[in-house]
This record gives structure tokens, C-alpha cells and sequence, in this order.
């Protein structure tokens, strides 16, 4: 049986004057699908990318990728889920800007009790992406001092919060005092203002000139030639992002004169391929937040219907922790 919902949608790439609010057609789930009735959506720089058309999709097509929400209806063949179980999801396909959607069962994981549907929304694909960055893709342990760009963004406060929790020393990178001073309050060992300090240089101070042997960084374009600049030698440099634009033309000869330098471009999807592997991932997540070691940061708040707005604050950098889009 079909109903009629809500959701953003896009039929051309752009700014974000695109998205549109519009009534689509959701079916009965299919075979090893749920219907999730949402309560809650997050907001990600990837949704830009897909907006604008850095990253392509055939359009017209919906936005986001993290939601948490109540089980409405279950397809045949679904057997971790049942009608009424509180889920969330962080790794699907287009179009969690829904008030409903179906979606692959193995994408959606089970959200324990004390944790909300709005921390579930906020968390999912920024804590998920801290947890395969500081626990998978480098396994970082307690006295390592590392480097974080943007650590006062979505994912860097995230990031600050677990590294304390494991021991870590978090060298964060901002843009001003207000941000530095979030940074620090949430757990960065010590923050860089690169508005006015030279990042390269702070990170030999700090470190004695050491450098540091992982450096995080989901700026890309603007901050690579700075991120390499602060490995140690055979240190990994880990590029998951693109908020000031892709990097492009990398040279293998730059990364061998500045010390056999290893590089990596990791998604969350090669890290929980399996519905097992996610779970298993939410709930290490999930029980730091439980134990009181990380928070959901939700440093802002929008109705669905008014996305284009949050768009232009995250593109603006004027948000602070995660963005959480609300459903009646």
C-alpha cells in the first residue's frame, strides 16, 4: 500500500535555491526493507556535495544520508527488525531529507534506550566516520599526539571527545577563538587558530619537533600541502574530505621527499559493509555516549522544510557541532 509523504528533493545540481519540498509516492516496503517514519535528520557536508553536483547522482533525486526514526512497516525477509524498534541509519542510499522512507534493512541498526532520536541523527555518520577514522583506518592509542582539521565541525568535536576518551593528544585546527575555545572544551589536548598562526609551526612546537604520525583532514584542498608538512616520517596522511574542494594533481615524488609518506581516501562504507559490521560499530559508539565519555553536539536546529538555510550556514562555516533537522 503506498502513501504520500514529504521530502526534500532536487532536479537540477545547484546552490541551495534546488531543494524543494515536495509530495512523493512512498511504497509498501519490498523484500529485506523497512519503512522508517523519521523523527530526526543530520546534516553533512557530503549533502553539498551531491547538491552542487561535486559528487553525482542521477537526477532528480533526494539529499542526506543519516536519520534516526521508529519501524513503520517491515519487508519479508527482515529478520533483526520489527515494527514499533527505534533505529537509526548513517551509511544509505539518497534521501533521508524524508518524513518517511524504505530503506535496506542491513543499512539500519537499532538505537538503544537513553540514547534520542536526535542524538541517534546528529551521530551516526560523523561519530560513525570518528570511530573508522581514530579506531580503523589508523588505530591511534592513548599518549599519540595527532593533528584534526576543522576539530570545532561536525565530525571534529566528535573526534576531540573520543581521542580524550582514549588518552590521545588532539592538536585541533579552527578558525577563531570561539571555535578554539569549543575545540578545547571538548577535549582537544591543544588547538591552532590558523587565521593567524602557522600551523606547520605550532604543530613542531607542540610536538618538539617531532610531528605527529596520523594527520586528519577533511578540508582537502586548502590545508593538504600544510597536513603533509606535519607527518612524521612514513607517518599516514588521512584525507576524508573535501570542504574547501577536492584535492587534485597529487605528486607520489612530494610524498617520498617529505619522508615515504602514506596516503589514504577512506569511506565509512568499506569500514561496516554488513549490517553486523554497523551495528557492532553504533554500539561502541553508542555506549561511550551512555558511559557520559561522548555527547551529541547538536549546536543547531531546522525544520526539514527550511534545509536551504541550514545549507548556507554549514557551506558558511557558521555552525558549530552537529546540525539536526527536525519532524514534527
Amino acid at each position: 500500500m503506498t502513501q504520500t509523504v514529504k521530502a526534500i528533493r532536487i532536479e537540477r545540481n545547484g546552490g541551495p535555491e534546488v531543494l524543494q519540498w515536495a509530495s512523493v509516492e512512498l511504497a509498501a516496503p519490498q523484500e529485506k526493507e523497512v519503512t522508517i517514519r523519521q523523527k530526526a535528520v543530520g546534516l553533512n557536508f557530503i549533502d553539498i556535495y551531491f547538491r552542487n553536483g561535486l559528487y553525482s547522482n542521477p537526477l532528480p533525486h533526494g539529499l542526506g544520508f543519516e536519520a534516526a526514526g521508529i519501524v513503520e512497516a517491515v519487508g519479508s525477509g527482515v529478520t533483526h527488525l520489527k515494527v514499533g524498534d527505534r533505529v537509526a541509519y548513517g551509511q544509505s542510499p539518497l534521501g533521508a531529507y524524508a518524513e518517511a522512507r524504505n530503506l535496506p534493512a542491513d543499512r539500519v541498526v537499532r538505537i538503544p534506550d537513553g540514547i534520542s532520536f536526535e542524538q541517534a541523527a546528529a551521530m551516526m555518520l560523523k561519530g560513525l566516520t570518528c570511530w573508522y577514522l581514530l579506531r580503523q583506518t589508523y588505530r591511534v592509542h592513548e599518549g599519540q599526539t595527532i593533528l584534526f582539521h576543522a576539530a570545532a565541525g561536525g565530525v571534529g568535536l566528535y573526534a576531540c571527545q573520543w581521542a580524550r576518551a582514549l588518552g590521545v593528544k588532539l592538536i585541533g585546527t579552527v578558525s577563531s577563538p570561539e571555535k578554539a575555545a569549543l575545540a578545547k572544551e571538548n577535549g582537544a589536548w591543544e588547538v591552532i587558530d590558523y587565521s593567524h598562526e602557522d600551523v606547520v609551526q605550532r604543530v613542531l612546537e607542540l610536538t618538539n619537533g617531532q610531528k605527529v604520525p596520523v594527520v586528519y583532514d577533511g578540508v582537502g584542498k586548502d590545508t593538504w600541502e600544510r597536513s603533509l608538512d606535519c607527518l612524521q616520517p612514513r607517518g599516514l596522511m588521512v584525507s576524508f574530505g573535501n570542504a574547501s574542494g577536492p584535492v587534485t594533481g597529487v605528486n607520489l615524488a612530494t610524498l617520498a621527499s617529505k619522508g615515504s609518506l602514506y596516503v589514504t581516501r577512506p569511506v565509512l562504507g568499506a569500514y561496516v559493509p554488513t549490517q553486523e559490521a554497523m551495528q557492532e560499530a553504533a554500539d561502541e559508539m553508542f555506549d561511550l555516549v551512555l558511559q557520559g565519555k561522548i555527547k551529541a553536539l547538536i549546536g543547531q536546529r531546522f525544520p526539514l522544510d527550511q534545509v536551504a538555510k541550514a545549507h548556507e550556514d554549514l557551506a558558511a562555516r557558521r555552525t558549530t557541532g552537529s546540525t539536526v533537522l527536525t519532524l514534527d
